[in-house]
């Protein structure tokens, strides 16, 4: 009895020891419950069979603890029913009473990391600025067919750009002759360079030396709105008085040397040229130079002159206007001699037309003034579209004397030159020019013009002292030249180019007998032949009429009131032979005919002469 009480008291002991371990898991269990278990019963819902997993086999010792938790779960259950229903429905007196075991403790689920790393690259789409400018330009409605642009010529694959040219020769006469040229490249926006020149030869008669020698530099640098230019350039040529009557030899003879000597330099600006409407244009230049001769003469000019236009539509308005001022001094005088003009004008210009409205106001100032108003007017029509223009033309103007001018054109002038100027008073000309075929182009003049004081060169002989010089003289009164010219071009291809130009004068002078050395009949044309890409031939053709000087010429016993210059014909030709790209080999031959020319009188050309050498390019 002893020891059935004792195991009583040890089974009693495991039950509450088992309880107190399983009852708070049965109450987590109910807590989350969403709904009692009674009402579950009462919708009858059968509920799905749970999928089982194999059992893994038991120990003892879970054996046992299994067997214990089931009588204590029979026991739980009992003490649950004690506070409601019994097995046969009727209500108990009893309460419901919950014991708690032990504090609720939730239990949350381990976090899950995201593991996604930030898209650091930016996908965002450019949007970029939407700009909207209208097009400010005339609708033109003309259907005619435009001509088309010419194309340019593109470049040759297997040529050499080159900068820099040197030639040099050698040849009959004692001829030397050398050129070089310098340039920084192709650079649109700078263009800058230099250049020399010599030439020189000795002819058969005693003293007959020339030389001409010239160095010069230039510049152009373009921007988006102007062009600046300017070049510097130094002449200085020399020669001998070495003519005489070579019928009537002097005993003696002043063959001095004479030297021109020319400093000469130049700049403008200008507006870059566009093809718009309404466009305002302007330039302005400023030029000049210093001119001294062996006699001491002297001459500065100094020309500021610029122009100013605006375009409204075909109708074009502006103002060109220069500032001449000269000093002149030789042994007999030092004067001023300037001019000021002012030339306003008006433009109408179509397809088919174009005027020119103006007038040219000149005052001249210093030693002598006057003032003048000339017209200034130029009309051309076109008769054949794209062929053939008709124009006509009335101007006027005042022509400064220049003793470096007279020079340039006769070396042989004595000291102090009568200096005075002569006025064009009206001239007038109309003509034709056109194309009549692709690259045949031409040009014909017919013309009158009035001139006040006409400046002729004669000769100022004294054979008997050996004085051998020139002068200048004024036909003070209005003489009248008429004429016609003609101008031709006709560039057959690209490797031949035949061009002209010939001079028919009629003077009808005013107070001398005639005009003194002044040609009425002058021809002058050119060719260019290029066989291949290494040899090309050119060749030059002069022929100038007969001119009269008032030199009394004595012939025996007989003397000639006026000394007659006859005709002559100068053809001259050369050849270039390119043996490199960078190397070339050149022949030239002077007055082929190898006529006893004289442009002055007594004062006779160089003869048959020929001269050659090579040039260098790098």
């Amino acid at each position: 009895m002893r020891q059935a009480m004792k195991f009583k008291y040890i089974y009693t002991l495991l039950t509450l020891i088992i309880a107190l371990y399983f009852v708070p898991a049965n109450a987590q269990t109910k807590h989350k419950a969403k709904k009692p278990a009674a009402k579950a019963a009462v919708k009858k819902a059968a509920p799905k069979p749970a999928v089982k997993k194999p059992a893994k086999p038991l120990t003892a010792q879970q054996k046992t603890a299994k067997g214990l938790g089931d009588a204590v779960a029979k026991a739980a259950a009992d003490t649950t029913k004690k506070g409601g229903k019994n097995d046969s429905g009727i209500s108990g007196n009893l309460s419901e009473e919950i014991v708690v075991t032990t504090a609720y403790k939730p239990v949350l689920a381990d976090a899950v990391k995201i593991r996604r790393n930030p898209d650091l690259e930016d996908k965002t789409p450019f949007k970029a600025p939407l700009v909207y400018i209208p097009i400010d330009k005339r609708l033109e409605l003309n259907t005619s067919i435009k001509p088309l642009e010419a194309m340019k010529r593109p470049a040759e694959q297997d040529s050499v750009p080159t900068n820099n040219y040197v030639k040099v020769g050698l040849g009959s006469l004692k001829t030397t002759y050398g050129e070089a040229y310098f340039a920084n490249g192709r650079d649109e926006a700078l263009q800058i360079g230099g250049y020399l020149k010599h030439f020189a030869q000795n002819g058969t008669l005693d003293k007959q030396n020339s030389a001409k020698e010239e160095v010069g530099v230039f510049g152009k640098s373009t921007g988006e709105l102007n062009n600046i230019s300017g070049r510097i350039t130094y002449n200085y040529n020399s020669n001998y008085f070495y003519g005489y009557d070579q019928l009537n030899p002097p005993t003696i003879l002043q063959v001095d040397k004479q030297h021109f000597s020319t400093l000469a330099a130049e700049g403008e600006l200008a507006k870059n040229y566009k093809d718009v409407d309404n466009d305002f244009t302007y330039a302005l230049k400023l030029k000049g130079y210093t001119f001294s001769n062996a006699y001491q003469a002297k001459e500065s000019n100094v020309v500021l002159s610029g122009f100013l236009n605006q375009t409204i539509n075909q109708f074009y308005a502006g103002l060109a206007a220069s500032l001449d001022l000269t000093t002149q001094k030789d042994s007999l005088y030092d004067h001023n001699n300037s001019l000021v003009r002012l030339n306003p004008y008006i433009k109408f210009q179509g397809d088919n037309y174009k005027i020119d409205a103006g007038v040219n106001i000149v005052d001249q100032f210093g030693y002598k003034s006057a003032f003048y108003i000339f017209p200034a007017a130029r009309a051309e029509l076109q008769v054949i579209p794209k062929y053939v223009r008709l124009f006509v033309e009335a101007k006027g103007d005042v022509n400064r004397s220049s003793i470096h001018d007279f020079s340039m054109i006769n070396p042989y002038l004595g000291q102090n030159i009568d200096l005075a100027n002569s006025v064009d008073q009206l001239d007038i000309a109309a003509g034709i020019k056109g194309t009549i075929a692709p690259g045949f182009g031409f040009k014909a003049t017919i013309f009158r013009n009035e001139v006040k004081n006409m400046p002729l060169f004669v000769s100022d002989f004294n054979f008997t002292t050996g004085y051998n010089r020139f002068k200048v003289i004024y036909d003070p009164g209005r003489s009248r030249v008429s004429g016609l010219t003609g101008e031709l071009d006709y560039k057959f291809s690209e490797d031949v180019d035949i061009f002209g130009r010939v001079e028919f004068k009629d003077y009808q002078m005013a107070t001398v007998d005639e005009p003194w050395n002044l040609p009425k009949f002058k021809l002058t044309a050119g060719t260019v032949f290029r066989i291949d890409n290494k040899i090309s031939v050119s060749g030059t053709l002069l022929i100038r009429g007969s001119t009269m000087d008032p030199y009394q010429v004595q012939t025996g016993a007989t003397t000639f009131t006026n000394a007659s210059i006859a005709s002559f014909a100068d053809l001259s030709a050369g050849v270039d032979y390119k043996a490199t790209n960078r190397l070339s080999v050149f022949v030239h031959v002077n007055n082929i005919l190898n006529a006893g020319s004289q442009t002055w009188l007594f004062y006779p050309e160089y003869g048959f002469n020929i001269f050659g050498g090579v040039g260098y390019s790098f």
